[in-house]
């Protein structure tokens, strides 16, 4: 890097950019006395930075046993999907039928956003704003006790994005949140239902789910390059 970060969201961004292209591996200790010396910061500012990730699941943060880059099995990781294919095209047939004006125009803002975060290399963000989309989706089609399982998945699975995404793809493909949105304005029940599950398996598709040994490098280096 060429001048070392002073806050904790710059101290995050970098953090959640090296984990995005695998500069640190699934399960790396992030210590605070050695994050500190390489940023050049206090602990305070650190621990900060690691709470911030901690909160999208970037990170795992155990009492007396510090920070850990996340690292869900591979087990869970299908699951998580299989579970989002079942689920989340019900939704969107659900959703075709009740999405008003106001619920497309948020839907949209949020594709928006999400494709400004991409722009700006920003994929922790990106993913956050394309968790949310999913999520807003099961919220306007009104049924909560599912819409409660489809938050915890979307949660989930945006770290399994992170950590196994194979091409900028698993993001989510740039044109297909546009499609859900024009179904769900033109109430095509039936396409949005087929574009949900056909995007939801592309998204699968798109990770590179095997088993691998991830080698614990130097964190400096990783995080000075």
């Amino acid at each position: 890097m060429s001048s070392k970060p002073s806050t904790s969201h710059d101290i995050a961004q970098g953090l959640s950019l090296a984990i995005h292209e695998h500069r640190i591996a699934p399960g790396t200790k992030l210590g605070e006395d050695e994050l500190a010396e390489i940023y050049g910061v206090s602990r305070t500012v650190v621990r900060a930075a690691l709470q911030s990730l901690s909160h999208i699941q970037l990170v795992e943060i155990r009492r007396n046993k510090g920070a850990r880059v996340a690292s869900p099995s591979l087990a869970e990781a299908h699951e998580v999907f299989e579970a989002r294919e079942l689920l989340e095209p019900r939704i969107a047939r659900s959703a075709a039928a009740r999405a008003n004006a106001t619920d497309i125009a948020l839907l949209e803002r949020h594709i928006r956003d999400e494709h400004a975060a991409l722009d700006a290399s920003d994929p922790g963000r990106a993913l956050y704003l394309s968790g949310l989309f999913h999520n807003e989706i099961a919220r306007i089609a009104d049924q909560a006790t599912i819409a409660g399982f489809v938050e915890t998945l979307v949660a989930r699975s945006s770290l399994i994005i992170a950590l196994y995404w194979r091409h900028e793809r698993a993001l989510c493909e740039k044109h297909a949140h546009h499609a859900l949105v024009r179904a769900l304005a033109d109430k095509d029940e039936a396409q949005a239902e087929a574009l949900m599950k056909s995007h939801l398996v592309d998204l699968h598709s798109a990770l590179d789910l095997r088993e691998r040994n991830w080698r614990a490098g130097s964190l400096k280096d990783a995080l000075t390059q």
